[in-house]
């Protein structure tokens, strides 16, 4: 009789027909990226119980569209309703490229906080709180996309597309503005300071948005210009997106543009990740 108890209690149990850990999908998602989308919600759901977080992304495209349609619209194109058409593709690009600096002055904002020491002591990956802060802003951006272009089509602008290319333009300005949070990201690791993050944010954001074709043809410049102008990658995108929007090419200057975006990316996320890790 003890004998057989003794059989049956050393008897190791049946393994799990999969293995001892049962593998989800969820796990096959890599870490960083799982973890990034957790704290892009946690910024998402911080803004929404922010609304006023949203005023700069909302309010500044809306005010630049103004200004320009109705008081250079006239001078640059003869009548305002045919500039709207020209301008506002621009402006949408203009916005996310403003817009993006906003992400290192946040990051910088944070880590004056010591919210990213607690992201530290949390078993997640190194890179999530970066991912995070840009995803998060990537569904603002966007917000502020979908703003604009419903403003435009109430001051009178007219989509001489089909809806999938709106989306697609929409899809375009998203990937270039999140090429450009790496590289405010990756400046907010370098500058101790918030403002400071800004003003260096407007050295590099006015030469690429008003040196470029958002607000005026390329031909109307002086040649010694237009060379900078038409190598500008928010040139391109511009270019890309109105093609998408009101007709034009499309496939040459949104290749060009994705290309930029992607240069981008591969030098300055990773440049920002290390930086982060160093800083943190």
């Amino acid at each position: 009789m003890s004998t057989a108890t003794t059989a049956t209690t050393a008897r190791p149990a049946a393994p799990h027909p999969r293995g001892d850990v049962v593998e989800t999908p969820i796990r096959r998602v890599p870490s960083a990226l799982r973890h990034g989308v957790t704290l892009a919600w946690r910024g998402v759901v911080k803004t929404i119980h922010s609304p006023e977080a949203l005023l700069d992304v909302t309010l500044q495209p809306v005010i630049f569209l103004l200004l320009f349609v109705y008081v250079f619209g006239g001078a640059i194109s003869g009548d305002t309703s045919t500039y709207l058409q020209f301008a506002l593709p621009g402006v949408l690009v203009q916005t996310i490229v403003f817009a993006s600096a906003g992400t290192g002055v946040a990051l910088a904002e944070d880590l004056h906080t010591g919210i990213f020491d607690r992201f530290r002591s949390l078993p997640i990956s190194r890179t999530a709180p970066l991912l995070g802060a840009i995803g998060a802003d990537l569904v603002r951006y966007l917000t502020s996309g979908v703003i604009m272009l419903v403003f435009g089509v109430i001051l009178g602008f007219r989509f001489e597309t089909g809806p999938i290319a709106v989306v697609a333009a929409l899809g375009l300005v998203m990937v270039f503005a999140f090429a450009l949070c790496w590289v405010f990201t990756a400046l907010a690791m370098v500058v101790k300071s918030p403002r400071s993050v800004q003003g260096l944010g407007a050295l590099v954001m006015l030469p690429i948005t008003f040196g470029s074709n958002v607000f005026v043809p390329a031909s109307t410049m002086p040649s010694w210009l237009r060379w900078f102008v038409e190598l500008n990658p928010v040139s391109k995108i511009a270019d890309a997106v109105r093609g998408l929007l009101v007709g034009g090419p499309v496939a040459v200057p949104a290749t060009a543009g994705l290309v930029a975006a992607a240069v981008i990316v591969v030098i300055f996320a990773p440049l920002a990740v290390a930086l982060y890790q160093r800083r943190t």
